[in-house]
């Protein structure tokens, strides 16, 4: 599973054992969310960032399946807050760098490391549309234009 939310992740089964000791960083400086245009029926995508394009960390959590022989990790996800439930109902929680060393401290408790999920960055999220050509496969590369910024 991808996402793992705030609300359970310390007590959903699939993912409270990780959330006790394997909590890791996810690096990023941008993603995208779609949102659906109403007078094409089309979705238009959205290139969400910091400020200055500041590279960022998204909270997370791993783990290893031995049987697979596979490691995977999940984004945590919370409700959207301004600017973000704009776009979406859900934002991933970009952790803020103070918090870092904290959360991936194997030795944290839960309790505290869920307040940590708290301290995070995605109050100061800017996002503009960008042309749809991002989601193609056909795409050379060429500058998407902005289209409509926030």
């Amino acid at each position: 599973m991808f996402k793992a939310r705030i609300e359970t992740v310390d007590t959903a089964p699939a993912f409270r054992e990780a959330f006790k000791s394997k909590r890791c960083l996810i690096p990023a400086s941008a993603f995208y969310e779609w949102t659906l245009n109403e007078s094409d029926g089309k979705k238009d995508p959205w290139h969400i960032h910091l400020p200055g394009d500041t590279p960022f960390s998204f909270a997370g959590i791993w783990a290893r399946n031995d049987k697979l022989g596979v490691t995977s990790c999940s984004i945590v996800t919370m409700p959207a807050g301004e600017p973000m439930s704009k776009l979406h109902d859900r934002q991933p929680v970009i952790l803020d760098p103070t918090a870092y060393k904290e959360w991936l401290d194997a030795t944290t408790p839960s309790r505290s490391a869920k307040e940590l999920l708290k301290k995070n960055l995605d109050h100061q999220l800017e996002f503009h549309r960008v042309s749809r050509d991002v989601n193609s496969s056909k795409f050379t590369g060429k500058p998407l234009p902005e289209v409509n910024s926030q």
